[in-house]
């Protein structure tokens, strides 16, 4: 079994910035890739960043400039680095991994809320 726990979500105002961490556990043979996604009251889940094993890192438009995704695999880590928030960036983001136990999984974390004040 394989558990994703966020943390580093809160309330932050407008301009300011925040780092969420998402920590793996379990019977982890390789993580291929971890993400983030995000979720707003009345809207869709919708990718944030994720990055594969090797490094490789896409962003949606909206992020693109202001948020940088970041892995430690030696604690099996991702971060996302997010400044210049902005109102609509408030949801609760969720950690994403693609995992290979004894094969290949996915994965979600219960979610953090963001919330970014006008």
């Amino acid at each position: 079994q394989v558990q994703l726990v966020e943390s580093g979500g809160g309330l932050v105002q407008a301009g300011g910035s925040l780092r969420l961490s998402c920590a793996a556990s379990g019977n982890i043979f390789s993580i291929k890739a971890m993400g983030w996604y995000r979720q707003a009251p009345g809207k869709q889940r919708d990718l944030v960043a994720t990055i594969s094993s090797g490094g490789s890192a896409n962003y949606a438009d909206s992020v693109k400039g202001r948020f940088t995704i970041s892995r430690d695999n030696a604690k099996n880590t991702v971060y996302l680095q997010m400044n210049s928030l902005k109102p609509e960036d408030t949801a609760v983001y969720y950690c994403n991994a693609l995992i290979i136990t004894g094969m290949l999984n996915e994965y979600w974390g219960p979610g953090t809320q963001v919330t970014v004040s006008s």
